[in-house]
């Protein structure tokens, strides 16, 4: 802790000073969890003078680590020109993702004062779908035309060094009248002798993919191919941008946390507690206040059954059992769909292929899970018939739980309606609602071995 302090005084000193020199030197020392960390414990105004202070490299470095609606907000809160001048450090898709995301005014003014090569990128690259190739692809790669030699090649790296050195350059790729030819590994350059020409030793009917490709498209095919890159191409062989391997597990890894956000029922995607209070405030109110009603109506099932719950008490000791273990076989049921939705494996119609494997799962996880629920109720209270009744309401419970848990995630994406956001609140009413009917209504008929 006293390290941590140590550091976060001192950066801030630096700021109040506006030691831009010390500044660079310490963020040049520091990990980058450390600069995150500090960057999250500054107040809004120290933030958009360090931001202001950086040189756009060091900026740009920072708005790399941080996450993305942090960087979106310090390029919001920059000056037109300085945030023009750190957008100009960034790669194609960063600049993209953050310029997507502002107003359109506000994005308008930082294009016209970005160097006009990468404004037009940009213009381009923003015209494609966040989650598809297009939207996805690099354009910092090196392309070289096939009937360049070796030596051609090599000099021009050599030379250019200083500009390439934040390229991504494993791999060349080799164009022949800006068309699309193939991929060079720069092993098989450098071992080539100094008069080959490219097209020679090119790795030809490489695999490529169209600007469309759909993000699950990629997913499958770095899932089988171990390749660090895809070069995307479009109909006409045009070669137009790289998806790495690396930016496909980052948009991978975002769209699955912005699920798991959603459902949890935090309307809106990602947050952060240095975000505005009332705004993390609203975004979770959306549905537990939704949640609220569903609980009552949930809750007005053991009031009609009171008479039999003040009967046998021990009900009341395994009803919370019941309708948990239910939610979270039903909630395994619901990531494993929206997983396979994600991927493109399994399609909003197929419903029935989908329920019946869930309710071969259901029944195998049922009989157990019933059976230990059952064994702890006549452990509790030696009553071989409470331990029917909680471990039959158990057994029951769960195979429904995940059969609507597998197959609700499908019929609201055939719907239109976003899966991952409305698939918990009612797969949680629903099975705490049937949960606590079927125990208390078993209860009910088996009253007389019961008490």
């Amino acid at each position: 802790m006293e390290k941590e302090t140590t550091f976060l005084e001192e950066l801030s000193d630096l700021i109040k000073a506006k030691d831009e020199t010390a500044i660079h030197d310490m963020m040049e020392s520091l990990k980058a969890e450390d600069l995150v960390y500090a960057y999250n414990r500054f107040s809004k105004d120290e933030q958009t003078e360090l931001v202001n202070l950086l040189s756009p490299e060091d900026a740009a470095t920072l708005l790399e680590r941080i996450p993305q609606n942090q960087a979106i907000a310090a390029i919001e809160n920059a000056q037109v020109e300085t945030a023009a001048s750190i957008l100009n450090e960034l790669y194609s898709d960063d600049q993209v993702d953050i310029l997507a995301e502002l107003d359109t005014r506000d994005a308008e003014a930082i294009l016209e004062e970005m160097h006009p090569e990468e404004a037009e990128n940009v213009r381009r690259l923003i015209q494609y779908d966040p989650e598809s190739a297009g939207g996805l692809m690099v354009t910092e790669y090196l392309a070289f035309d096939a009937n360049l030699t070796v030596a051609q090649t090599v000099k021009d790296l050599q030379e250019k060094a200083e500009e390439y050195e934040d390229y991504h350059v494993q791999y060349i790729y080799v164009t022949s009248h800006d068309r699309f030819v193939g991929v060079l590994q720069m092993r098989d350059l450098l071992l080539s002798k100094p008069n080959t020409k490219l097209n020679t030793i090119v790795i030809k009917n490489a695999f490529t993919m169209p600007p469309d490709a759909r993000l699950e498209d990629l997913i499958s095919f770095f899932d089988k191919y171990d390749f660090y890159g895809v070069p995307i191409v479009d109909g006409e062989d045009q070669l137009l941008g790289i998806v790495l391997r690396k930016d496909l597990r980052e948009a991978e890894s975002e769209k699955s946390n912005l699920e798991l956000l959603e459902t949890q029922g935090i309307v809106g995607g990602e947050e952060l507690r240095s975000m505005p209070l009332w705004l993390r405030s609203k975004r979770r109110l959306s549905w537990l206040s939704v949640n609220i009603v569903l609980n009552i109506i949930a809750a007005s099932v053991i009031a009609f059954y009171q008479d039999t719950l003040e009967e046998v008490i021990a009900l009341a000791v395994f009803l919370p059992v019941i309708s948990d273990m239910s939610g979270c076989s039903g909630n395994q049921a619901v990531a494993v769909s929206l997983r396979e939705l994600s991927l493109g494996v399994v399609k909003p119609y197929e419903l029935a292929r989908v329920l019946w494997q869930e309710i071969k799962v259901g029944l195998i996880n049922g009989v157990v899970l019933g059976f230990l629920i059952g064994l702890a109720a006549f452990i509790y209270q030696g009553n071989a018939y409470l331990g029917l009744v909680v471990g039959g309401a158990l057994a029951i419970n769960t195979v429904v739980a995940v059969s609507i848990g597998g197959t609700i995630p499908l019929f609201l994406k055939k719907m239109n309606t976003d899966p991952a956001l409305a698939s918990g609140p009612i797969l949680t009413t629903v099975t705490d609602m049937l949960g606590f009917f079927l125990a208390l209504t078993f209860a009910g008929v088996a009253m007389n071995y019961l008490v």
